[in-house]
Formats: structure tokens, sequence, C-alpha cells
């Protein structure tokens, strides 16, 4: 099964000068976990979670209020004629529960691990790449 069968489509993003509470409101209304930050052409810049928001922006004394200042850059990312197993191989190698879904360099959806674990035929595979994800890492 290819990613776009898969990826949502009805997406919001982020621009690089949001303020950081906007992004979080924003999550909160679509109850969303990540949002793709975005330039005006739609060209993904980066990606920000709510781990982001807890981790880069709460916990620093310098208190970042942007995008552009806590968001992870050149995040990996998903075509959307990829195969969901390739998708899941790349979420698993960069422990990423989310990708950014890119075609002609514009974000066209985004692919979770929730998306791929509701086909019943990919359970098990959502589940070996969660493994994958959840192992401990360090915080870059």
């Amino acid at each position: 099964m290819k990613v776009r069968e898969l990826m949502s489509t009805s997406i919001i993003s982020a621009r690089p000068d949001m303020s950081i509470s906007e992004i979080a409101k924003k999550m909160r209304q679509a109850d969303v976990g990540a949002i793709p930050v975005c330039d005006d052409r739609g060209q993904v810049l980066g990606i920000i979670t709510d781990r982001d928001i807890v981790i880069r922006a709460l916990t620093n004394d310098e208190h970042p209020g942007t995008a552009k200042e806590i968001m992870t850059m050149d995040p990996v990312y998903a075509t959307p004629n990829m195969n969901t197993h390739q998708a899941a191989i790349l979420m698993a190698k960069h422990q990423v529960r989310r990708l950014p879904v890119i075609e002609n360099d514009r974000l066209i959806g985004l692919l979770s691990m929730a998306d791929i674990a509701r086909k019943r035929i990919y359970v098990d595979e959502a589940g070996d790449a969660l493994s994958a994800i959840s192992k401990p890492g360090t915080f870059h």
C-alpha cells in the first residue's frame, strides 16, 4: 500500500515566525501532536511536536518565542508513492512517529504511526516500528 492511501491530507501547518503559544493552540484545536513548519510556497522547513514545545520551549530559560527557534530543521519525510513498509522503516530508523509527505517540494500530507496501525494488515509492522522508535535515545 502506498503512503498516499494512508496519509492525512487535512493538515495544518505553522509559519516560522508563529509564536509557540499559537502553535500549541492550533495543536489543541486540531487534536494533533505535530505541525509542519512551512514557508509561503508550502515547502517544509521543519516540524514541531508537542514534545518539542515542552522540552525545547518550556524548559529553556531564554523562552524561545517562535517556531523557527524550536522546530526540528530538515525533517525526514515520505513521498506519496513510497510504500508504507518503507515509511515505517524510515520512522524506525529516525525514531519519529510522524512523517510529512512531500511532493514537488510541497507539503501534501502527514503520515503518522497511527495511520499505519489503523490498517489491519500493517498492525505488526506498526508495532515493530514503534518498538524501534521508542528505544531510549539522546535529545539533540
